[in-house]
């Protein structure tokens, strides 16, 4: 039954097969170059489109990436576990520790693309925070760059009246973060809410994340919710889908 189905797939789905299957096998390994499209043709005696159809697969699936004018290689980049509960911990910022530390260990990460402003709150915004629709927040957007690679771009909301005048109107928030910072103005996070959705990126989106055509992403909106119920931060966060693993660890 396997052989017959693996019969029916198209030709550009085999070899890709093929490929994803030398890959795990180690006959390729981080960083070496896949056959280029005109090995493919003459090896599986096909056309260019088909081709170029299952080296975009593996593109598309994260396995490899493009390099203008020099082929198609296989990934060298290590994914980052994100560990969506135990970063979120106040035992975590609350030690002075950003939540980034519970994803990152010992890998060289770079915050780059720092903008803070005050601006109007968006609709979608603003009804979360429960703000009136022409309140103003602050505006915190940054990019995080793990070993050389764009992995993730955030912008943050916050309700201006909550922050003005503190460390979160800056770009260095100091020691735990926003969070911290939140805390200290009797604001602390006690509840957390994350919801999570796959598509395809915006052009902006692709760009800042250096994304090859066709890789989707990883869309998270986090709320952050004081004691008295009160929506304290919206995050939303645009993640490389082939750069993170989404663990989530939690007692039955």
């Amino acid at each position: 039954m396997a052989n017959q189905d693996t019969g029916r797939q198209p030709k550009y789905q085999r070899i890709a097969a093929e490929l994803r299957n030398a890959i795990r096998a180690g006959e390729y390994g981080p960083g070496d170059r896949l056959p280029g499209e005109n090995e493919l043709m003459a090896a599986y005696n096909v056309a260019r489109m088909t081709a170029r159809q299952a080296l975009g697969v593996l593109q598309s699936e994260g396995i490899t990436e493009a390099r203008k004018g020099a082929g198609v290689f296989v990934r060298s980049f290590r994914p980052l576990r994100r560990r969506g509960i135990q970063r979120l911990a106040e035992e975590t910022w609350g030690s002075g520790r950003s939540i980034w530390s519970a994803d990152t260990e010992d890998r060289a990460l770079v915050v780059d693309n720092i903008e803070i402003a005050e601006r109007t709150a968006p609709v979608r915004v603003a009804e979360v925070l429960d703000l009136a629709s022409n309140a103003p927040v602050c505006v915190r957007s940054r990019r995080f760059v793990l070993d050389g690679k764009p992995v993730l771009f955030s912008t943050s909301y916050l309700p201006i009246d909550l922050v003005a005048g503190s460390a979160i109107t800056r770009e260095d928030t100091g020691p735990g973060g926003t969070y911290a910072r939140l805390a200290e103005l009797g604001h602390k996070p006690v509840r957390f809410r994350e919801e999570i959705r796959c598509r395809m990126p915006s052009v902006e989106e692709a760009e800042q994340l250096d994304l090859s055509l066709g890789m989707p992403v990883v869309h998270i909106v986090r709320t952050a919710f004081a004691e008295d119920g009160r929506a304290v931060e919206i995050s939303e966060m645009t993640l490389d889908s082939a750069s993170y693993v989404l663990e989530y660890e939690f007692g039955a």
